[in-house]
């Protein structure tokens, strides 16, 4: 029996890491990720493309830009203002403040800086405007079935089948 190949309606499993061009790992998955191929599930930038047709033991390295990222770095979603004017709950590194516009969206923002009495947040992606490298390793494909539909969804059929 051949391997099966990675196509719409197959089960993927796989694990990635994302790199900056210098080789920095920015982001990584030693868990397996799983999800149908050409489900709802959406791989960033292309990276379905890139693994379609590949099978198990394969690995694909793929570059990307900022448009196929994660986006270019909005500098109008990047707000400074004076520490006193920021609660004390936020005046750390890292911390989340959640802020919704005059549309009532609500939006994540992350406290980036922190200096001369100035807070910074900011609510671009942190690897937005960055040139990355994404490298995958492909660890099972399968039909799927329909707990896997359940589960991650099937193109054309009902997560809810029994």
């Amino acid at each position: 029996m051949s391997k099966q190949v990675i196509k719409t309606g197959k089960f993927v499993s796989l694990t990635y890491s994302i790199a900056d061009t210098e080789g920095n790992i920015l982001e990584q998955s030693d868990l397996p990720v799983n999800y149908i191929h050409g489900g709802e599930t959406e791989l960033i930038g292309g990276m379905d493309k890139a693994v379609s047709g590949k099978q198990v033991g394969d690995e694909v390295k793929i570059t990307l830009t900022p448009e196929q990222g994660f986006g270019k770095h909005d500098p109008d979603l990047t707000f400074t203002d004076d520490l006193d004017n920021v609660p004390p709950q936020f005046r750390q590194l890292g911390a989340e403040v959640q802020m919704q516009n005059d549309q009532g969206e609500v939006k994540s923002f992350y406290v980036t800086k922190i200096e001369a009495g100035k807070l910074t947040v900011d609510g671009n992606h942190p690897l937005a405007g960055k040139n990355l490298v994404v490298k995958v390793k492909i660890l099972e494909v399968r039909d799927a079935t329909k707990e896997d539909a359940m589960q991650v969804g099937i193109p054309g059929q009902s997560p809810t089948l029994n």
